[in-house]
């Protein structure tokens, strides 16, 4: 039993981080970024370190989705081929020119 309340707490469905991904990032509002890591201690504060794979992976998700934009130096980032931090950046649609 101590094995699966493990598993429950430590293992995050991807839509709960996906979630957690685009709420933070609606709330910072499209001119401000947020860290992989920020989710990451949001959801896994004993272990969050455990998880960045996981939470980048689901922001890149996001970000193929047209979702999120992922930058480096405030610019938007090749997902296929990132090295070093990233920042997840949430993208607005102007729903009265559609």
């Amino acid at each position: 039993m101590a094995h699966l309340c493990y598993f429950q707490e430590n293992m995050q469905d991807p839509k709960n981080i996906a979630s957690t991904i685009l709420s933070t990032a609606i709330q910072r509002g499209p001119e401000k970024t947020t860290c992989p890591s920020e989710i990451a201690r949001m959801l896994f504060p004993g272990d969050w370190r455990n998880h960045m794979k996981e939470v980048r992976d689901v922001a890149i998700d996001l970000h193929k989705q047209g979702k999120v934009v992922m930058t480096q130096k405030g610019i938007p980032v090749d997902v296929d081929h990132i090295k070093g931090p990233v920042r997840i950046k949430i993208i607005l649609f102007d729903k009265s020119k559609t």
